[in-house]
């Protein structure tokens, strides 16, 4: 441990947090903020690690304090909760509202941000998710919305007749969808980025068109046909990527990918195969893994995200794909953050890869958090690190910041040692 964390709060000086300042919109320099994740991608980043810190303005604060029943119900949250959000801003149960409405949602953010303050790498961008997994619907799938939730009905009971998937530009989910990213950008008027939403990609859309348990029926039964259907997917992503990538890009080219609060030069992405929890690696290796890297091939900043601990036997499959350039591991949120020391199985091949780590922190109170980010710090450096943080105080993010500047910079990490770099 480099020091002593103590939490103090009223001990905490906030009144030199810097706000933003006319022309700033809703985020302090941020082009600091674009420089580490430019130094991110490419392993090289300097002084602290990248951390996403949103903390609650002195009036959200108040609000959360003294209504209990204001607050998430768990701690784990990030960009998107309201504090008193106006009557007229309010969903009141309308889904088509809560997803949908570009005007609505744009006000809904346009209300966080000014509730918010955009600390550390964190900056403001709007998701426009209709769930996860969109690509989905456009090829067939017809999507449930509910308050918590979005899914995707199976639509296919087999594979006999169905033609070729391709790009269709007149599908109704994909039309309304791509006129919300274009509505949504021009209200947000380069004030934050509107995010590509998750597409998704090769056998989980293939999942959500088949129904999970009978695409696994299907690489047994039908292989040859999964290998057709996953190179199809393969061919039409990047058709409705770049629709989206070209919507809501900034007048440099830069993107911001949805959910993982990740931004980039050019294009971003997130690649996953989340049923690969439930496959062998020789069925990874066949089916998923050449996918991945043509998808990797076509963007410029590439996250892969592992999600459960079924599928990190698929992590040498996956770093021998040059084109990932970090990974991030989900183990569940209900579930230890990404700090408990299992997990660095995971690291150490990532980092032995050369790839950067994203990291979500959400177990314990903030003296926990700074605990068990101080290890991986200590273990893996501070060049190739993202750390996702909860929302939190303002006091809680200064005391944060300041400690990760005082013993998390220009960090080498005795793992990276151990490598001999």
């Amino acid at each position: 441990m480099s020091e002593e964390v103590k939490f103090e709060r009223d001990k905490v000086d906030i009144s030199r947090v810097v706000f933003p300042q006319e022309g700033e919109g809703y985020k302090h320099d941020f082009e600091a903020t674009k420089e580490k994740f430019r130094n991110y991608w490419k392993h090289k980043n300097t002084g602290r690690p990248l951390m996403d810190v949103v903390a609650r303005t002195p009036e959200a604060e108040k609000i959360y304090r003294a209504d209990p029943a204001a607050r998430p119900d768990c701690e784990d949250v990030w960009q998107g909760w309201y504090y008193n959000l106006p009557e007229e801003l309010d969903w009141h149960g309308d889904m088509k509202d809560k997803y949908r409405n570009a005007e609505k949602m744009v006000k809904r953010y346009r209300y966080f941000c000014k509730n918010h303050v955009f600390m550390g790498e964190s900056f403001p961008n709007m998701t426009i998710d209709f769930g996860p997994g969109s690509l989905a619907a456009y090829l067939g799938s017809e999507i449930g919305f509910k308050e918590d939730t979005v899914w995707f009905e199976k639509c296919l009971e087999d594979w006999e007749g169905v033609p070729k998937l391709t790009f269709d530009p007149e599908n109704k989910w994909f039309k309304e969808h791509i006129k919300l990213a274009e509505d949504c950008q021009k209200l947000a008027d380069g004030d934050f980025y509107i995010c590509i939403p998750d597409l998704m990609e090769n056998l989980d859309t293939l999942s959500s068109l088949r129904g999970a348990q009978d695409i696994l029926y299907d690489l047994i039964d039908e292989p040859e046909e999964i290998e057709k259907r996953v190179q199809e997917v393969t061919d039409i992503y990047f058709e409705y990527y770049d629709r989206f990538y070209d919507a809501v890009k900034d007048d440099k080219g830069a993107s911001a990918y949805t959910c993982f609060q990740i931004w980039g030069e050019g294009k971003t992405v997130k690649l996953q195969c989340d049923i690969s929890a439930m496959m062998s690696p020789n069925d990874f290796r066949t089916y998923v893994q050449e996918s991945l890297r043509e998808q990797a091939k076509k963007a410029d900043n590439v996250l892969y995200h592992l999600d459960g601990p079924g599928a990190i036997r698929h992590m040498d499959a996956l770093m021998e794909i040059e084109e990932i350039d970090a990974l991030q591991w989900t183990s569940g949120d209900a579930g230890p953050d990404g700090t408990l020391p299992d997990w660095d199985v995971i690291y150490d091949k990532a980092i032995a890869a050369g790839k950067s780590i994203w990291v979500k922190v959400y177990t314990g109170d903030i003296e926990d958090w700074i605990r068990n980010v101080d290890r991986l710090v200590q273990k893996y450096g501070s060049h190739s690190m993202f750390l996702m943080f909860p929302e939190m105080s303002l006091e809680e993010a200064v005391y944060l910041l300041d400690y990760a500047d005082r013993n998390w910079s220009d960090v080498k990490g005795t793992f990276v040692e151990s490598l001999g770099r």
